[in-house]
């Protein structure tokens, strides 16, 4: 049997990522990969860090045209790279979740912009909807979380309210993931669960729109919504113009789902147990489980997991753009914020750092908010160390709702490859870190999910052992080891850490 190829997709925040997998008797290797920025790509736009320029902190859009541009140029480089892909058998893809994308019948814009995960601006809805449906309590219990700013469902209300003749005009209601899908096949993708999850309007237990959620959002949602598929999803075959950009056959599209999700597979989490961290634009934390426990606390929910169970998961906004603001005020390199990190000792000799350089999902942090204790801003090794520290620590100390304590943590997303920042997190966690070849875990996971999806479809199913076992599993040498007293001092470190943190968000939120 000749081998099979599969390609992945990941549309994130800052750019857009492909990985082409090649199967050979149930092996499977990597391909071609390739990776471009929005802000490089498509100047056009005017964008940074993929995001649209707004006089209010608390909003954040992009450009759906952006995003669209953004994967006409990928698969003009894919299909000019001189890789073969006459075997190409499926495709599918994740991206950023809760962003939302509104079409008018004719599958134009009717609104010019899209909301994205980054945006805070509708705490006034989330209040509405909440009130409307009995309570957060009932809300997180069927739909896996309290309302959140960034959720779709809330972003939706606020454009009905807000431009009621656009809402009007709108016909369909895409999230990135379906959207982009929707481009591959030329016609109106559905949802998958991992990501209709994000909204605030999925019933959890049904994995079907929650009609008394649909009713509280908006005026007639439910005509606006797609339809929620399972992940595993054919959802139709690539178009003919793409068959031809790529000299290709009709390649099953696999549905699309968020990029947490998919992440799920690329990390190779298909068990109970096992625990990844994702360092990416935003940090977050999640795992596998074979049904929904839902935090109480409210800081953590739970999405639909590709393999037909659930993911807890708690997300942090300052992630990634927090390093890079550290990093830039001192006018570091990666190379020189390494050396910083490695020049000061576990614990930092007790100076902190609260990195709210944005708005802050996990804890609520309303409005930008660095905060600092015993840490001058003049200290660049010592803010170094605090923004990692201070990162990692609320990582592990708002997971414990999960209920797991890995032995290893998978490591992924772009800083996963700064050995001095995963050794923080292998001290703080106290448990081995380990690392994997394919960093980009969303994109892995689209490929592997449409591996998946096609040999379902083809009579041929492949398990989820199977599917993982090449490319999303960890490597086992150069495994990260916590030191024993570095962990000791974070232990205790961690309860200093959440002690002063819950000092801040009293004032911040008196001051809100």
């Amino acid at each position: 049997m000749a081998p099979n190829v599969y390609l992945g997709l990941d549309s994130s925040t800052q750019g857009l990522a492909a990985v082409l997998i090649r199967v050979d008797a149930g092996r499977a290797e990597v391909l071609w990969q390739h990776d471009l920025e929005f802000d490089r790509a498509c100047p056009e736009f005017g964008t940074i860090h993929g995001v649209l320029a707004s006089t209010d902190r608390h909003v954040k859009v992009s450009n759906p045209r952006m995003w669209v541009q953004a994967l006409d140029q990928m698969l003009t480089t894919l299909g000019q790279s001189g890789v073969d892909l006459s075997s190409l058998r499926a495709i599918s893809g994740s991206a950023q979740q809760h962003g939302s994308v509104y079409l008018d019948d004719r599958s134009e814009l009717s609104r010019p912009v899209a909301p994205i995960w980054m945006d805070s601006s509708t705490s006034e809805e989330c209040a509405e909807i909440t009130q409307a449906l009995g309570g957060s309590a009932v809300l997180a219990q069927r739909t896996g979380s309290r309302a959140f700013e960034r959720f779709t469902g809330p972003q939706i209300r606020k454009f009905s309210k807000l431009e009621p003749a656009a809402y009007g005009n709108t016909s369909r209601i895409h999230l990135v993931s379906s959207y982009l899908a929707s481009q591959l096949i030329d016609g109106d993708a559905p949802l998958e669960p991992g990501d209709a999850s994000g909204m605030n309007l999925m019933d959890l237990k049904t994995r079907d729109w929650w009609p008394a959620a649909v009713a509280a959002t908006a005026p007639g949602l439910a005509s606006r919504l797609p339809r929620i598929v399972p992940s595993h999803s054919v959802i139709g075959t690539l178009a003919p113009r793409w068959q031809a950009r790529l000299s290709c056959p009709p390649a099953r599209v696999i549905a699309w789902t968020g990029d947490n999700s998919s992440s799920v597979i690329g990390t190779g989490l298909v068990e109970e147990g096992r625990v990844a961290v994702s360092l990416g634009t935003s940090d977050t934390i999640f795992s596998l489980m074979h049904e929904p426990r839902v935090d109480t606390g409210g800081a953590g929910y739970v999405f639909g997991a590709p393999t037909g169970d659930y993911m807890g998961i708690t997300v942090f906004k300052n992630g990634s753009l927090a390093r890079e603001r550290v990093r830039d005020a001192y006018g570091l390199d990666w190379d020189g914020f390494s050396v910083a990190l490695r020049s000061t000792p576990p614990g930092n000799h007790g100076r902190l750092m609260f990195p709210w350089f944005e708005p802050e999902i996990t804890p609520h942090v309303p409005g930008a908010d660095v905060r600092r204790v015993d840490l001058d801003p003049g200290d660049m090794p010592g803010n170094v160390r605090a923004v990692v520290e201070g990162q990692m620590m609320a990582l592990a100390n708002y997971s414990q709702w999960m209920g797991v304590h890995a032995q290893v943590i998978h490591a992924t997303g772009g800083a996963a490859i700064n050995r001095d920042i995963l050794q923080v997190m292998a001290d703080v966690f106290d448990a081995e870190v380990a690392q994997f070849e394919v960093g980009n875990a969303a994109c892995l996971g689209a490929a592997l999910r449409a591996w998946h999806g096609d040999a379902l479809a083809a009579g041929t199913p492949v398990s989820w052992a199977d599917v993982t076992r090449d490319l999303a599993t960890p490597t086992s040498v150069g495994r990260i080891t916590p030191g024993r007293e570095a962990a000791r001092v974070y232990a205790q470190l961690r309860r200093r850490y959440a002690e002063a943190s819950v000092q801040f968000l009293r004032g911040t939120h008196d001051d809100d």
